[in-house]
């Protein structure tokens, strides 16, 4: 069993599912526990030590249903489509099979340790053999449909499948010169005909089934490029829920970034004038290598989101981001607004995601429901809150930067600037209708850093690089 929980967690992370050494240890435990008689507990034990996030649930369950309702169940469920194809009973079924062990003991002539488990039923001891060919051909290799016919040829073969349709021929032939009623005798042909025919559906739909799981990773992954590739303007509610998933890994591909960048920001840039004078009594020759010393920064984001009808949908996904930020970074504020700003960022900080964009959304805050005044808003942002940004303040701004020809005050972003270590503008609008009817787009950019297009998780996917500080 252990061995098959380690199969399952490497499985698990193949289809995107993070599952740790330390986790797939307390799915032995707990399957100990529960045993393997009753499913659904069983099915419980690893939910609860291999899953931590929502959004890991549906892949969990189409796995579990495929692999542990896998080899064996089509083996136990071939058998007994050989036992209905007899029309007997579980009774008579035994001890039709003690009579096929009475007759390869008489028929004298030593059979292949295959042949001998497949005649004689024993499904476990069929199962292991299978798998262990199955691993002798790398058929964890298989991605695709096309591969099948080759993949369940190449397992033929390694389980000697030639050999044993050549024995059972043998066993048909000599099954006229032994001593047993007519009945009996055609009973024991129809039965080696399906138990070879059996062992041929069985390696097909083994095959089948290997490709499923490895096919799972490529159709949950075309199915979030096709969301990646949506604007946020025409995603349903449904895909909305889906988006969730994709801020997580938005938001841990981020975090892999600053990681990695901290990592190398830790020593500094190697100090050649330092390093020669250290090694001065080695005639020069670097043992002790030396590097600048780095002030550790702490980087900190504040978060401007446009929340009108407008944006609405492209507003909901940024700020599920935002939500996954509060981890990455020592600080994180973040605004809202229209035509009014507020602030959520104890809401944020304190309830779950949905209640915080509920909050965020639902005017509990400001008037969601104003005509949109890009100004007004900077201008009391400046007025109110211009003290939370200092030189490791990260300005992220999400709006589409239409002001309904109001006063578009854009000093307040140049005051801004001047405070902040940068500002990111992305605008959910098409760039080709930037600085067009009420649009203030144009006279916003000239105080911004970068400022993207950003319609889709795609783009956004593109420009996460530069919330990083190199």
């Amino acid at each position: 069993m252990e061995e098959k929980l380690v199969e399952f967690a490497n499985l698990l992370r193949q289809n995107g599912v993070r599952v740790s050494l330390a986790e797939t240890l307390d799915a032995v435990s707990a399957s100990e526990v529960t045993g393997l008689g009753e499913r659904d507990a069983f099915r419980a034990a690893l939910r609860a030590t291999m899953i931590k996030r929502a959004s890991e649930l549906p892949v969990f369950e189409e796995l579990f249903d495929v692999y542990f309702s896998g080899l064996g169940e089509i083996i136990k469920g071939a058998s007994k489509e050989v036992q209905d194809a007899l029309s007997m009973s579980d009774q008579d079924f035994q001890q039709f099979l003690d009579d096929v062990d009475k007759m390869l003991k008489e028929h004298g002539q030593e059979l292949s340790d295959l042949a001998k488990q497949l005649l004689q039923n024993n499904n476990g001891q069929l199962e292991k053999m299978m798998r262990e060919a199955a691993r002798a051909v790398r058929m964890q290799g298989i991605q695709r449909t096309i591969e099948e016919n080759y993949f369940a040829r190449a397992l033929a073969r390694a389980l000697g499948l030639d050999k044993i349709e050549a024995e059972i021929k043998e066993l048909r032939d000599q099954l006229q010169k032994l001593d047993m009623g007519s009945e009996l005798r055609a009973k024991m042909e129809e039965y080696l005909d399906r138990r070879l025919k059996m062992l041929e559906d069985i390696i097909r739909k083994y095959v089948r089934q290997e490709r499923e799981k490895r096919d799972m990773k490529s159709r949950e992954e075309q199915r979030m490029n096709q969301l990646a590739d949506k604007s946020f303007y025409y995603l349903s509610d449904e895909e909305l829920e889906k988006m969730r998933e994709a801020v997580t890994r938005l938001a841990q591909r981020l975090k892999n970034i600053i990681t990695v960048r901290r990592k190398r920001m830790k020593k500094g840039r190697f100090d050649v004038k330092r390093t020669m004078r250290a090694n001065l009594a080695n005639g020069g020759v670097p043992f002790k290598l030396k590097f600048e010393k780095r002030k550790r920064e702490k980087p900190q984001i504040l978060v401007m989101c446009d929340v009108s009808d407008s944006v609405r949908n492209a507003s909901r996904f940024m700020l599920q981001f935002v939500y996954s930020l509060q981890d990455l970074y020592s600080r994180v504020r973040s605004f809202v607004f229209v035509a009014d700003v507020g602030e959520v960022t104890e809401s944020f900080r304190t309830n779950d995601v949905k209640e915080a964009l509920d909050v965020a959304l639902k005017g509990d805050v400001i008037n969601v429901y104003a005509h949109s005044d890009f100004g007004r808003s900077f201008r009391n942002f400046v007025t109110d809150h211009i003290g939370a940004v200092n030189k490791r303040t990260t300005v992220l701004i999400l709006g589409d930067a239409r002001n309904n020809y109001n006063l578009p005050h854009d000093w307040c972003l140049r005051e801004i600037r001047q405070r902040a270590k940068r500002i990111i503008w992305l605008n959910p609008e098409s760039r080709n209708t930037w600085g067009f009817g009420d649009s203030e787009m144009e006279r916003y950019a000239v105080h911004c850093d970068l400022v993207e297009e950003c319609r889709n998780l795609g783009q956004l996917y593109r420009v996460i690089d530069q919330l990083v500080p190199r």
